[in-house]
């Protein structure tokens, strides 16, 4: 087989179609729930912090320590937004895969009539299980 053959069924593939597709989606996603953050909650994070306090530009020598910590609240923001988002408003819209209940019978190998699970001999022909 060709490279260009082994390319084409490896690009073909539903899973790297459906990985791409994520990207793209998981990137629009990204830009909704930045601006959402950047608009909406961190103006409201700047009413609960003193006014003269520039905590984002925080040096210690040469490091700045305030934007480490920005980009640490803005990531922790970002990641409570999307879970109350997709987890707690979400999910209540999306049903839940019930786990099937454990089987109350077994087969049994002579007859193959169902039997319950705790009988040791078979109702119908008798033999030992």
């Amino acid at each position: 087989m060709s490279m260009k053959d082994e390319f084409k069924a490896f690009i073909m593939k539903g899973n790297v179609i459906d990985l791409a597709v994520a990207v793209v989606v998981g990137g629009a996603f990204g830009k909704i729930i930045a601006a959402f953050v950047d608009g909406i909650v961190m103006p409201l994070v700047t009413y609960v912090l003193p006014a003269n306090i520039k905590w984002e530009e925080w040096v210690l020598g040469k490091f700045r320590v305030g934007a480490v910590l920005g980009a640490t609240v803005n990531f922790l923001i970002i990641a409570l937004v999307i879970f109350i988002v997709l987890i707690k408003f979400l999910g209540r819209f999306i049903k839940k895969e019930e786990t099937p209940a454990a089987p109350a019978t077994k087969e049994c190998p002579a007859c193959l009539e169902p039997v319950p699970l705790k009988a040791t001999r078979c109702k119908h022909c008798t033999s030992q299980l």
